[in-house]
């Protein structure tokens, strides 16, 4: 009996000092009397540092030589994130025709230029079939890099792409091919509809310049019988991309 009164005493002790707790006293003795009854005083913040000023955004270059420096000197191009090398563009300016590709091929980043090794042998090949040879084309990719695994993030297509209209603005090709499924892809929404394996309109920052897209050779390699319609598609530039 006696030790069931104990514990029901020690049980309202607890819920006591419980209590007490609650209502905000915190210890049963201190070195300083303590107010309880003082009204409560809300903090008053210190005021913020004003917010820094925006950065004015970074003017566009305003010629090929200028772009071709902020390619390879500005930080915050998604290729920086990458540990791949970088290959970037080749050609002079008003080239008869510009090559877009997506980004290199694993034999690109070795041999350390766009392609190479036998979807470059190929590529040499549909120059030569419609006049051409690598000394008379501009030549750039997408992305100037090899992202991990060859596999890129939505936003950095688009900021590839919206790059690349500048490029061809400031390249001044007098015609425009587009390589592959990814490049067509990210710039196909600049392409005007017509007539399929026939000259469109591209338009970029400075107005439209004629273009065609076809297949990679890369895919050529493994799909032979889609040589035929590139070819048709090639012939489109056979008489306006001559020098």
């Amino acid at each position: 009996m006696r030790g069931s009164m104990q514990n029901e005493a020690a049980l309202a002790a607890d819920a006591y000092l419980a209590w007490w707790q609650l209502a905000g006293v915190e210890c049963a003795v201190a070195e300083a009397p303590v107010n309880w009854l003082r009204p409560v005083t809300t903090a008053v913040s210190a005021p913020r540092p004003a917010a820094a000023a925006t950065q004015p955004a970074q003017a566009k270059p305003q010629d090929l030589q200028a772009f071709h420096q902020w390619l390879e000197s500005e930080s915050d191009h998604p290729e920086r994130r990458w540990p791949a090398r970088a290959l970037y563009p080749s050609g002079q300016a008003d080239a008869p025709l510009m090559i877009i590709t997506d980004m290199p091929d694993i034999a690109d980043m070795d041999a350390g230029a766009l392609f190479s090794d036998r979807a470059g042998t190929l590529f040499d090949a549909m120059l030569h079939a419609i006049g051409l040879k690598r000394a008379d084309v501009y030549i750039a990719s997408l992305f100037f890099a090899r992202a991990p695994g060859g596999m890129v993030e939505a936003a950095d297509i688009a900021t590839a792409a919206a790059r690349m209209r500048t490029h061809v603005h400031l390249a001044r090709p007098r015609r425009l091919l587009l390589l592959g499924d990814r490049t067509i892809g990210a710039l196909g929404t600049a392409i005007e509809d017509g007539p399929p394996h026939s000259l469109r309109k591209f338009n970029h920052d400075g107005g439209i310049v004629p273009a065609v897209a076809t297949f990679h050779p890369r895919l050529l390699l493994g799909q032979p019988a889609a040589k035929a319609e590139c070819w048709r598609t090639l012939q489109s530039l056979i008489e306006e991309a001559r020098p």
